[in-house]
């Protein structure tokens, strides 16, 4: 795992996403991995030139609805420079090793090395914890459904009360 860590102790892992069932990472992400001095626009502009190479399936770009969620969630947008002008790029595993190829700097060579370990950890961690997860989602399950039954319960009070309150 060691092998995983950036400058400023940044963990790679960390960069990896789930949008749309998918482990993605986002062109911001990969420009500061890759050192892009011009930041994402050279990863676009690699893309760009290699359009062929990335079918949708390797990147997409995200909607505004998912933008804002990561936004929200995790603070992406970069506040030194006014934040991002447009929706980012996501890139799956297989368009991270694509990137790499169109790229081809040393920077990018080494970095796409530990950015696959980085994929591979990260679906070993899902596949070992798998049971962790379903009960976590069967407890999530449970609350709700007493959540919805609570809330009936409450409904039903209040109706009571105010056959009472009509009474008087």
């Amino acid at each position: 795992m060691n092998n995983t860590i950036i400058k400023d102790n940044q963990r790679i892992e960390n960069m990896i996403y789930e949008i749309r069932g998918k482990q993605v990472m986002l062109d911001s992400d990969l420009a500061k991995l890759y050192q892009c001095t011009n930041g994402t626009k050279t990863i676009n502009l690699a893309v760009k030139r290699h359009i062929n190479r990335f079918p949708e399936r390797y990147m997409f770009q995200l909607t505004q609805e998912e933008f804002n969620n990561l936004r929200f969630h995790f603070e992406t947008s970069n506040t030194e420079h006014g934040g991002r002008r447009y929706i980012p790029y996501a890139f799956t595993e297989q368009g991270v090793a694509m990137l790499a190829t169109v790229l081809k700097t040393p920077v990018a060579e080494k970095t796409s090395l530990k950015i696959m370990d980085a994929f591979v950890n990260m679906r070993h961690f899902i596949k070992n914890n798998d049971g962790i997860f379903k009960s976590l989602n069967n407890i999530n399950t449970k609350i709700l459904e007493h959540e919805d039954l609570l809330l009936s319960h409450d409904n039903k009070i209040n109706e009571l009360f105010d056959k009472f309150d009509k009474k008087d």
